[in-house]
C-alpha cells in the first residue's frame, strides 16, 4: 500500500489553470474554499436562480451557468449530486476542449456508463473520505482528510500527477492519498453505505428500539441505548479500531459483544451482505436507483418519510431538545 503525503508532491500539475466547481453542496463548498485557500482560481458552475448560486456569491465566488463556467476551466469538477450529473454533463460537454480535466469525488456515473466522456480529456477522481463539512474544518485546522485517487483516462500524460495536486489543494496529503480505480472506490463506497455505515446501522438501531420498546421499557431509556450511545463507540472505534473499544468499555461489554454479536449478526447476515454486493457490482443497484429516479423518485420519498416518521425519530426529537450543546451546534451549522 501506498499513501502518498505531501513529500511526493514534487509540483503543482495544476498551476495556471481555473478550476470550475459544479454545484455549491457539501462537498462542493468544501472543494471550492479549499482550492481557493491554497491560491487557485476557483469559479462556481450552478443554476443562476438557483439557492446555491446564491450561496456561492455570497461566499465571494463568481458564479456561472454550467456551460460558461465549463468554456473558461481547465480542470472541471462535478460536485452536483449523482442522479444530475448526466444532465449536467450534457450541458458542458461541447464546451470541455483537449488536455481539460473532468473530476469527480466519486465513481458512480463514470463506473456505470451514464456519462460517456470524450476521448481527449483526462478523467480523474479525487474522493475525501469524509462529508464536505469535515473537509473543511480539517483544512482550517491545517489539516487533512484521506482522499482516495484513481486516474480513468490519461489524455495528456499527466493525470495521476494533476489529481494529486487537487487531493494536496484540499488538505489530503497531510492526511495520506490512496491510489484506487473508478470501479473499486465505487463498489466499496455503495456497500459501505448500504450494509454498514447507513443501512447495517440504521436498521440495527431501529430493531434494538423496537425489541426494547415491545418488552415493555420506556421508549427514551430504548433510545439513549440503542442510538444515543452509538457515537461514543463509533468515537473509539474511529480513534483506535476495535481494540482501543475494548479498552475502554467495560468487561461485561466486552464479553456480551463476544458472545452476542455472533448471535445477531451471523454468517446469515454475511451471505446477505454478499448478495448487496453482487446488485452493486452487477449493476442492478444502478440500475433500480436510476430508474427511481427517472420516475420521479415516488417510491424513495415514500421510504424516506416512513423512517422520519419512525416512533425512534419521535422520542429522540423531544430528547435531543434537552441537550443544549446539539442545539448551540445545530444553530451554528445553520449560521454557516
Amino acid at each position: 500500500m501506498k499513501l502518498h503525503t505531501v513529500n511526493d508532491v514534487k509540483r503543482d500539475a495544476l498551476e495556471g489553470m481555473t478550476i470550475a466547481v459544479m454545484g455549491y453542496g457539501s462537498q462542493g463548498r468544501a472543494h471550492a474554499n479549499n482550492l481557493r485557500d491554497s491560491g487557485y482560481e476557483v469559479l462556481i458552475g450552478a443554476r443562476p436562480d438557483g439557492p446555491t448560486a446564491q450561496k456561492a456569491a455570497a461566499a465571494g465566488f463568481e458564479v456561472a451557468d454550467f456551460a460558461e463556467a465549463a468554456a473558461r476551466a481547465q480542470v472541471i469538477c462535478m460536485m452536483v449530486p449523482d442522479m444530475a450529473q448526466p444532465a449536467v454533463y450534457e450541458q458542458i460537454k461541447g464546451h470541455l476542449n483537449a488536455g481539460d480535466t473532468l473530476l469527480f469525488a466519486h465513481g458512480f456515473n463514470i463506473h456505470y456508463g451514464a456519462i460517456e466522456p470524450a476521448t481527449d480529456i483526462d478523467v480523474i477522481m479525487v474522493a475525501p473520505k469524509s462529508p464536505g463539512d469535515l473537509v473543511r474544518r480539517q483544512f482550517e485546522e491545517g489539516r487533512g482528510v484521506p482522499c482516495l485517487r484513481a486516474v480513468y483516462q490519461d489524455a495528456s500524460g499527466e493525470a495521476a500527477e494533476r489529481a494529486l495536486s487537487y487531493a494536496h489543494g484540499l488538505g489530503g496529503t497531510h492526511a495520506g492519498v490512496l491510489d484506487t480505480t473508478f470501479a473499486e472506490e465505487t463498489e466499496t463506497d455503495l456497500f459501505g453505505e448500504q450494509a454498514v455505515l447507513c443501512g447495517g446501522t440504521a436498521q440495527l438501531v431501529i430493531h434494538g428500539y423496537e425489541t426494547l420498546v415491545e418488552a415493555g421499557y420506556q421508549p427514551e431509556a430504548a433510545y439513549f441505548e440503542c442510538l444515543h450511545e452509538l457515537k461514543l463507540i463509533v468515537d473509539l472505534l474511529y480513534e483506535g479500531g476495535l481494540d482501543k473499544m475494548y479498552e475502554f468499555i467495560s468487561d461485561t461489554a466486552s464479553y456480551g459483544d463476544l458472545v452476542s454479536g455472533p448471535r445477531i449478526l451471523d454468517d446469515s447476515v454475511k451471505a446477505r451482505m454478499k448478495d448487496v454486493l453482487t446488485d452493486i457490482q452487477d449493476g442492478t443497484f444502478a440500475r433500480q436507483w436510476m430508474n427511481e429516479y427517472a420516475a420521479g423518485s415516488g417510491g424513495y420519498q415514500a421510504m424516506l418519510q416512513a423512517r422520519r416518521e419512525h416512533d425512534i425519530e419521535k422520542t429522540g426529537s423531544k430528547l435531543r431538545e434537552r441537550m443544549s450543546w446539539l442545539a448551540k451546534k445545530s444553530k451554528a451549522q445553520k449560521a454557516a
